[in-house]
């Protein structure tokens, strides 16, 4: 690794494959200088490719930023891509505050090399790996409670009332958003260092390889956090796999295993035989069971629904929607309450504009109709999980009496 004289405190390598020069120029997301290195670089026209750590979905918001004003979102809450949706604003929330704190607009390296290629009509390789799927990827390579710790997390970035410190700037410097925002648990974990920066590394290496083999250029610029200089170099040089194959082994999404799928069943299947129970010894115990069952799991989904201030008959479609729908796994109350409060209150033109503005602020998340019924699908969610267990809870103990 070199340091060039005319790029202060800009670190490099140079990688040659065949008569292809691959130059990996480590940059800090959040940092004018580095901006600058890569303007200037681009500018010595030694290049006549350029490759960004940005995957397609990040490429597409950078280049078009009203994109998200086109955001079906009756379409996102029937794909069951609420969670993600919610975890992208709040990433994006986080970004915003630091733009709007220190004056920096991040990922101004990438953009500059991103403006670069357009004007010069120069190719430019996006090499990063989907965010949805490595986001996917950690959440599944970590034990659930950790995944906890990760949402609470990334739920107190957004709600935080304080300035993003010195130290989230110098971690921002070393990596990416992803990386900075769960970076003191990737130094614990291996589980999650490794879909974090390990595998996607290796995924950079592997889409750099792909362009080598095609022959898409002779001189390569590729722009990437510092932080991940040491790896792609590592995964260039020892390389023994077809990239082809790197990359369908990296963007495989994993799939829970098969006794979790039949654990929801399982339940069902016991507050089923509660019922049966119930009646079985008498008619009034077994009404008493199920009107617990209501009360309880139709009451916490209720509840939540009210707490992400969804509206009166979104509340009642909550109760009413949650004690059927826990009993069929395929659907969930988020998904209904969501639907009902869309229906109900339509988001605007002028909700999805102001998302970026919104989500930085604790009250925003509930004052703009988006992200509002992201909250309602959410909450009302984990409301009727969480009613689900304590109502059967309460057949077990009426039942044993």
């Amino acid at each position: 690794m070199s340091a060039n004289s005319n790029l202060p405190d800009q670190p490099f390598v140079t990688v040659k494959i065949g008569e292809q020069c691959i130059t990996l120029l480590g940059t800090a997301h959040v940092s004018k200088v580095s901006a600058d290195a890569v303007k200037s670089m681009l500018s010595s026209q030694q290049y006549d490719a350029v490759a960004v750590e940005l995957c397609p979905s990040r490429y597409n918001a950078m280049i078009d930023p009203d994109a998200l004003a086109q955001m079906d979102l009756f379409q996102v809450v029937r794909e069951r891509k609420v969670s993600m949706v919610a975890a992208s604003l709040a990433l994006g929330a986080f970004q915003q505050r630091i733009a709007e704190q220190f004056g920096v607009k991040p990922g101004a390296d990438m953009f500059a090399a991103v403006e670069y290629s357009q004007d010069e009509k120069i190719p430019i390789f996006l090499v990063d790996r989907e965010m949805g799927i490595t986001l996917k990827r950690i959440y599944h390579n970590i034990p659930w409670w950790q995944r906890f710790n990760l949402v609470s997390g990334l739920l107190a970035s957004v709600v935080s009332k304080e300035k993003v410190s010195e130290e989230d700037i110098e971690r921002l410097k070393e990596g990416d958003l992803l990386e900075s925002t769960f970076s003191q648990f990737a130094e614990e974990s291996q589980t999650l260092f490794l879909p974090l920066i390990d595998e996607r590394d290796r995924y950079m290496a592997a889409r750099l390889l792909q362009e080598v083999e095609k022959k898409s250029f002779r001189n390569l610029l590729v722009v990437v956090g510092a932080g991940h200089l040491s790896g792609i170099e590592k995964y260039l040089l020892q390389s023994q796999q077809k990239p082809e194959q790197v990359i369908d082994e990296l963007e495989v999404v994993p799939v829970s295993r098969g006794w979790l799928k039949i654990v929801p069943w399982v339940i069902v299947g016991l507050i089923l035989l509660g019922f049966a129970l119930g009646f079985s010894h008498s008619s009034d115990l077994g009404w008493s069971l199920v009107a617990g069952w209501v009360l309880i799991n139709g009451g916490l989904s209720a509840l939540g629904a009210a707490i992400a201030g969804a509206h009166p008959l979104t509340v009642v479609g909550a109760f009413i929607a949650a004690p059927i729908t826990s009993l069929n796994p395929m659907v969930g109350a988020g998904m209904v309450t969501a639907m009902i409060e869309i229906y109900i209150r339509k988001p605007k033109v002028a909700d999805f504009n102001q998302l970026k503005h919104d989500t930085t602020h604790f009250k925003g998340w509930w004052k703009n109709r988006v992200t509002r019924t992201l909250l309602i699908f959410i909450l009302s969610t984990l409301g009727s999980a969480i009613g689900t267990y304590v109502a059967g809870f309460f057949i077990f103990e009426r039942l044993t009496r």
